[in-house]
């Protein structure tokens, strides 16, 4: 029987697809952190916060450029705003960047490849090219 861990608890169904019951709640530690809602503006803001196991995690909460993937390797290009996100419709308008975003650059439109907000920064790959 495989069980999956998606970092909430135990899962509520076994490997036959079966529900199982419970045994317990949720632990602290098993609850994720807040959503970084990372903007796009003109100077970027990163916080750090201490993970389990005394670990850093830089959230990005403002971006400003983005790493961007061309055919002649990485370049560092202002992000102008966000054009469409896979997660919510109105993050777009909003200007939140989430990984699968796409964002429009000085040097054209990229699609976002990293998690701002887990990783402290943006990493895209140019569209169209």
């Amino acid at each position: 029987m495989v069980e999956e861990f998606h970092g909430r608890g135990r899962t509520k169904r076994g490997g036959t697809g079966g529900k199982r019951r419970a045994a317990r709640g949720k632990r602290l530690a098993e609850i994720g952190g807040a959503f970084a809602a990372t903007k796009v503006d003109k100077q970027s803001v990163l916080k750090k916060e201490r993970t389990l196991g005394g670990g850093m995690k830089g959230k990005l909460k403002k971006a400003a450029f983005a790493n961007v993937l061309t055919k002649n390797g990485f370049r560092k290009a202002a992000i102008k705003r966000v054009l469409e996100s896979p997660d919510n419709r109105h993050y777009a308008r909003m200007n939140v960047i989430t990984k699968g975003s796409l964002i429009e650059t000085e040097i054209g439109n990229a699609r976002v490849t990293s998690r701002p907000g887990q990783s402290g920064l943006v990493n895209a790959v140019l569209v169209g090219e």
